[in-house]
């Protein structure tokens, strides 16, 4: 690994977040498999020598459970979803070298391996912990089989996670009123031997590893708290028959943690593509125990895994470091958020079966927004911005430009590229690369239609259809016009590779927009080429109608339906992370008077600093000039935003509520934020700190 600017001369691999082979797919899932395919594509073109790869997570309870329920084998169960996932990704044209399983012989192999030397290295013992039994039954409950309270903030909680509040990891043993979820017994808590990885081994190695991480800047703000605080073992083993078995003798009733073999699946995927392709061509060793450019793409909920965890375990074992984890934000839908109990959810097939080119959603889901910030979806914000922007800006310059091309001179005109266009084209390379190296797959994407918004403002500005055939200006202008037109084609097919290969086809180019890097932007076109066709074509008001209504009959019914106690009773958080029923409250019906709007001293102010409560999972603390004073305010944003990047924001605070004390700090006023997400409120214009809200 280098830490040099992309390209490099090591081998990369970019990785996905496995998904949990136990339900269909929605667009909420595909953010971070298309942020993935967009970035291992966009690497490529940099002349980076990239594998991406990922598989299904075929382990753990939430399968088990739903297996259960389904009345099949985990196995049987999960192979069947494995293959739809395996179907679904390419219609999206989300591409992997190579998508295997965590139930694969490769994996299970590699799983066995690393942990065994992590035996081996001393870094593993046991002790006696206390699990979670249904009484009843007289079975163990390991993680999803148990839910209660959490023991850090009283929220309900799974055996494992603390998912409806401060999304901490949970130890066996630590959940409080635990309850059996296949009976509805209360648990009792028994001792029972497990294993575990000693983190406090790795702790010195973690600190320093996190300030050389690359990547989205939540990544490395989130787990913080954990690497510098008091970094507790973790459990590597459960009571279940569905796993890949504990490596040492005596431990024939255990098998691993499902967060122990399912990132081991990077490695294994990697290694099976490179026995398909040979050493040669890429070697998967050299990746991951030499010098190899390891980048994850993951969803937010799973960064304490991917940078806490699963480092330690390749440290332990004599594996490369990763160089990356970017984290993406949720989607939300209309606003709320995904819900397939409720069956509020815009499903993959669904979007295909409603005539729509995977291209655009890949283009929605790339570029807007951050990509660690939440994006929400709507048919109307899809509509708008495929007409807007992909026909309006993109498709209206490549038609246009290519259609003139072809009638006046049958390809490109016999001029040479002018100064100008040279280096707007290259100005277009350089924001691609930043973007790839800034780890931004917006950046990535802008860069070219940026670069078409300028084509049409070049065009419209010489007006070609003015001038004469015997002016050169005219060939002049249409050979630029061409050559932008080939360099969108190259620096926009990370986002929409269907798309490109079809414009890359309309310009008789003879090799493959696919494998071309960014200098064939500035190669020239050939001169020849037929009559293109419009590559967009514009969403009509209606159909949006349409889709809402089919939407808001889909959910009426599936809501009739829990109501009459036929409903699906799975949890409503679904793997892409995004709280599913985060439907509005109602409006309070207490009126209050003016004279108690006026008692409220809400003020502008200005972030001076901000940090992380050591040893509280969601308060941070804040600095805020209100311009008569500076002060301190404890607000529960700290693994919702990235608080560096806060200072020199104007924030909105209430200036006279009471002070508080929370975790030992004190609390003079409260900043003001919108929805569970704590959306900070701030002003449109520059209004300066101590200005009176009125």
């Amino acid at each position: 690994m280098s830490h040099e600017d992309f390209p490099t001369d090591g081998p990369a691999v970019v990785t996905c977040g496995l998904p949990y082979a136990n339900g269909d797919l929605h667009i909420g899932h595909l953010r971070t498999y298309v942020g993935g395919d967009v970035y291992a594509r966009a690497l490529r073109k940099l002349g980076q020598r990239t594998a991406f790869v990922s598989g299904s997570d075929m382990h753990g309870t939430p399968v088990a459970v739903n297996a259960e329920k389904a009345g099949v084998t985990p196995e049987e169960f999960a192979l069947s979803y494995h293959e739809v996932y395996e179907e679904t990704f390419p219609k999206f044209n989300v591409e992997f070298d190579n998508y295997g399983h965590t139930d694969d012989e490769t994996n299970v192999e590699v799983t066995t391996e690393i942990v065994q030397r992590l035996i081996d290295g001393g870094h593993v013992y046991e002790k006696e912990i206390k699990v979670a039994f249904d009484p009843v039954e007289d079975q163990p409950l390991p993680d999803r089989y148990v839910e209660g309270t959490c023991p850090y903030c009283g929220e309900h909680a799974r055996g494992d996670e603390c998912d409806e509040g401060c999304q901490r990891h949970l130890e066996p043993g630590e959940i409080e009123d635990p309850v059996s979820t296949l009976t509805g017994n209360p648990a009792e808590y028994r001792e029972r031997a497990h294993k575990f990885l000693r983190l406090a081994d790795f702790q010195e190695y973690l600190q320093s590893f996190i300030d050389r991480l690359e990547g989205t800047s939540n990544a490395r703000n989130q787990p913080r708290e954990w690497i510098e605080g008091e970094l507790k073992d973790w459990c590597i083993t459960r009571d279940m028959d569905w796993g890949v078995d504990y490596p040492e003798e005596g431990a024939d009733d255990l098998v691993l943690y499902v967060w122990v073999d399912a990132p081991i699946e990077y490695v294994s995927s990697t290694k099976q593509y490179s026995e398909r392709v040979g050493a040669d061509e890429y070697d998967w060793e050299e990746t991951w125990k030499v010098s190899g450019e390891i980048v994850h793409v993951i969803g937010r909920d799973i960064i304490q895994h991917h940078t806490v965890f699963w480092p330690a375990m390749l440290r332990g074992a004599g594996y490369n470091e990763p160089r990356a984890v970017m984290a993406c934000g949720f989607i939300t839908l209309n606003g709320k958020g995904f819900s397939t109990s409720r069956d509020r959810a815009v499903w993959a097939d669904e979007y295909l079966d409603e005539g729509f080119h995977p291209d655009l959603l890949r283009y929605y889901l790339a570029t807007n927004g951050g990509f660690q910030q939440d994006v929400d979806f709507s048919w109307e914000k899809f509509r708008e911005r495929t007409n807007n922007e992909l026909v309006g800006t993109v498709g209206n310059f490549l038609y246009r430009s290519l259609l003139f091309a072809y009638r006046e001179f049958g390809g490109t005109p016999d001029a040479d590229l002018s100064s100008e266009v040279r280096e707007r084209i290259g100005d277009a390379i350089d924001d691609f690369q930043q973007g790839v190296n800034d780890y931004s797959v917006r950046k990535a994407g802008d860069a070219a239609v940026r670069l078409a918004a300028f084509g049409n403002e070049y065009i419209q500005r010489h007006e070609p259809w003015k001038l004469s055939d015997e002016d050169p200006a005219k060939a002049q202008v249409i050979r630029d016009c061409v050559q932008i037109a080939k360099a969108v084609g190259v620096l926009f097919e990370p986002i929409a590779p269907e798309k490109c290969e079809r414009l890359w086809a309309s310009l008789s180019e003879s090799d493959s927009v696919h494998e071309v890097e960014v200098d064939a932007a500035l190669e020239p076109p050939a001169e020849e080429f037929g009559e293109p066709t419009e590559l967009f074509e514009k969403i009509p008001d209606e159909r949006v109608e349409e889709l809402n209504e089919k939407l808001d009959a889909r959910v009426a019914e599936s809501e009739a339906e829990s109501e009459g106690g036929d409903g699906a009773d799975d949890d409503d958080t679904d793997e892409s992370g995004s709280d599913a029923d985060a439907d509005l409250e109602p409006l309070a019906t207490d009126r209050i008077g003016f004279e108690d709007f006026q008692d409220l001293d809400i003020r502008v102010g200005r972030v001076l600093a901000a940090e992380g409560i050591e040893g509280a999972d969601k308060l941070a603390r804040l600095e805020v000039d209100i311009g008569v004073e500076e002060r301190q305010i404890v607000a529960g944003i700290k693994q919702l935003h990235d608080l560096d990047s806060l200072v020199g924001e104007r924030v909105i605070v209430l200036a006279n509520l009471e002070k508080a004390e929370l975790f030992g700090v004190e609390s003079n006023g409260m900043l003001l934020a919108a929805g569970e997400d704590a959306d900070i409120l701030t002003t449109l214009g520059d209004a300066e700190p101590g200005e009176k809200v009125r």
